[in-house]
């Protein structure tokens, strides 16, 4: 059953005299319990395994792990801390640069700092507190859909031209225009937390580091966490992505937080593993933690229960609880349990039912952007709950139903017979490691969707592949990034510094020009299956214009949506020299397409 998307909260009532830092009668400590009888030691030595071999094939250069329940915990460091300019060894005590945990541990906890006092609401509208923010249905996005992700607004503001500082970033962020009706859809968006630590700025007069800091980690004694770390603790900071030849150590990666001066809602956040699960505890235990009380307990079940509409996937206050990119539950924790990811390799699931956490952090992104710990960090939540004693995960009394076909692991399907997984055509090319591109300079043409299994993006997977030179990216309709509904003009992608040419402005196909550096153009872009979509008219142009220049072609191909069981709707009308696609849904895959049989109606659609 689903719990409703707006639950009773009684504001600043909850609060009557009471403040941060207040304490209250500490109950007797019972006797520590050895380790052994909380957590499986061989599922312990199995999860050491796991992260080390995870290191061993380059998935990221170490981590730190704490795995604690009911105040028994399991910690360890692995790896290297960094591998350049000089190999140093990974310690407990690290900082890491948390990305996007900053949402869940210090924008979100800082509003509903300002929700308990009464002086923010959840669902008044955003423009309440920031007047700038309307026009084109931006009045219509309340504060709550911010937290949710569910205002509309799209994933990040643009980083061109280029612009520095809050001033300029606001600005940006009032034309952002709405790409779905507020409460509609959960878009993943850095836009809203911006927005949010504006409004915490302007309510308290205070910016957002400098609020976090005096109201939640000094009173927690989260004293390694924070915005922009001092000089003196940047020998414990693990550093990120190389740049200009030197690797980013204790400076933020997130290129939005590093032109906001560090601070923002987004990203910005440095902590420890020590210091993160002081925070779990406290939200384990309703708010409270060694006698101080920073949340009322409502405030806590409000942030992590569901918040958004029974269609939308499931998403608490900032926390992720059920949606697409809730990997670090594993197979066993149960619906109901919440946490959250980021993008330099950071992670924190925390389970209320068990009473069980689990951190990961690492620099995944160090030296480059190759490594990956999506999977690991699944692996690590399916054997999190493995390894606790005494509890049945396969019955758990108040944990959510999982939705209607939903595909997410539960616990009565790990005994299910593993299926072989499916591969699209990035997946097999790195499988062959990419010997039909070595020794050629390749053009990529993409945009958002070329991915791997593991969400690596094809572009960096193509720089960093053996032999392979990657010399220009080729940009389809709505852009590299799909966040454009106009002509798309040519332009540099920042975070490669490869040329992106563009095949939905003046012209729609690569110019011989941009063909004379390349030996072969690839071509990694998701279709839908139906004709009316103009990413298979731009395949169909860019092997003319290929075949013209006498450049080889490459399709990665990934599944047609739709099917491939037959073809339905109005047939097209053959254009001279060109096969056409008979039918509006033509049943076919980007691969099957450019070949001869293409102008079947059909196609048939053969298992591998």
């Amino acid at each position: 059953m689903r719990l409703s998307s707006v639950l009773p909260f009684a504001g600043a009532a909850l609060l009557a005299g009471l403040l941060p830092g207040c304490r209250s009668p500490q109950p007797a400590a019972a006797p520590p319990r050895p380790l052994e009888a909380v957590f499986h030691p061989a599922k312990l030595a199995e999860l050491d395994a796991t992260i080390t071999n995870a290191i061993a094939q380059n998935k990221c250069p170490g981590g730190v792990l704490w795995l604690e329940r009911d105040g028994v915990a399991y910690h360890r460091a692995y790896g290297q801390r960094a591998v350049l300019p000089e190999p140093e060894p990974m310690t407990e005590d690290t900082l890491f640069d948390a990305a996007s945990l900053t949402k869940v541990v210090a924008c979100t906890p800082a509003v509903m700092l300002l929700v308990e006092r009464g002086q923010v609401r959840l669902d008044a509208p955003v423009s309440n507190y920031l007047p700038e923010f309307t026009g084109g249905g931006r009045e219509l996005v309340t504060v709550r859909h911010l937290l949710t992700h569910t205002s509309g607004l799209r994933p990040d503001i643009s980083l061109t031209p280029a612009w520095s500082g809050l001033d300029a970033a606001l600005k940006l962020c009032w034309a952002e225009n709405l790409t779905a009706p507020p409460g509609t859809r959960v878009i993943y968006s850095d836009t809203g937390p911006i927005l949010l630590g504006e409004i915490v700025r302007r309510i308290t007069g205070r910016p957002l580091d400098a609020f976090v800091e005096a109201e939640i980690y000094r009173p927690l004694q989260m004293h390694d966490t924070g915005f922009n770390p001092p000089v003196a603790k940047r020998a414990r900071i693990a550093p990120t992505e190389v740049e200009n030849g030197q690797p980013l150590r204790g400076v933020v990666h997130d290129p939005r937080a590093r032109r906001l001066g560090g601070v923002a809602g987004h990203a910005g956040l440095f902590t420890t593993a020590a210091d993160l699960a002081r925070f779990a505890r406290l939200l384990l235990a309703g708010g409270e933690l060694d006698g101080v009380r920073l949340f009322q307990p409502e405030t806590v079940h409000l942030m992590t229960s569901v918040q958004t509409p029974p269609s939308l996937p499931r998403r608490g206050l900032g926390w992720d609880i059920d949606s697409p990119y809730a990997g670090p539950r594993g197979e066993l924790f149960p619906l109901g349990s919440y946490g959250h990811t980021g993008w330099t390799g950071t992670s924190i699931w925390i389970d209320p039912f068990s009473r069980t956490f689990v951190i990961f952090l690492s620099n995944r992104n160090h030296p480059t952007e190759a490594g990956n710990v999506i999977a690991l960090r699944r692996a690590l939540g399916t054997l999190a709950a493995q390894a606790v004693v005494g509890f049945n995960f396969s019955y758990v009394p108040g944990a959510l139903s999982p939705e209607p076909g939903s595909r997410l692991p539960t616990a009565a399907a790990t005994t299910a017979e593993p299926r072989a997984p499916v591969l699209n055509g990035i997946d097999v090319l790195v499988k062959r490691k990419f010997a039909p591109l070595r020794g050629l300079r390749v053009g990529l043409i993409t945009n958002q969707t070329g991915h791997d299994r593991d969400r690596r993006p094809t572009i960096d997977l193509l720089r960093s592949a053996p032999e392979v030179q990657l010399v220009a990216l080729f940009s389809p309709e709505h852009g590299l990034r799909g966040v454009l509904d106009e002509a798309v003009g040519d332009t540099v992608d920042e975070p490669s510094g490869l040329p992106v040419y563009s095949l939905y402005g003046e012209t729609r196909a690569p110019r011989p020009a941009q063909l004379a550096e390349l030996d072969a153009l690839v071509f990694d872009v998701q279709d839908i299956g139906c004709r009316f979509y103009t990413y298979i008219s731009t395949l169909g142009l860019c092997l003319e214009a290929a075949a013209q220049a006498g450049k080889k072609f490459f399709v990665l191909d990934r599944v047609n949506p739709n099917n491939c069981l037959g073809d339905e709707g109005q047939s097209a009308a053959p254009r001279p020299s060109s096969p056409s696609i008979a039918s509006l849904r033509h049943g076919m895959t980007v691969g099957e397409l450019p070949l001869p049989s293409s102008s079947i109606a059909g196609a048939t659609c053969k298992p591998t």
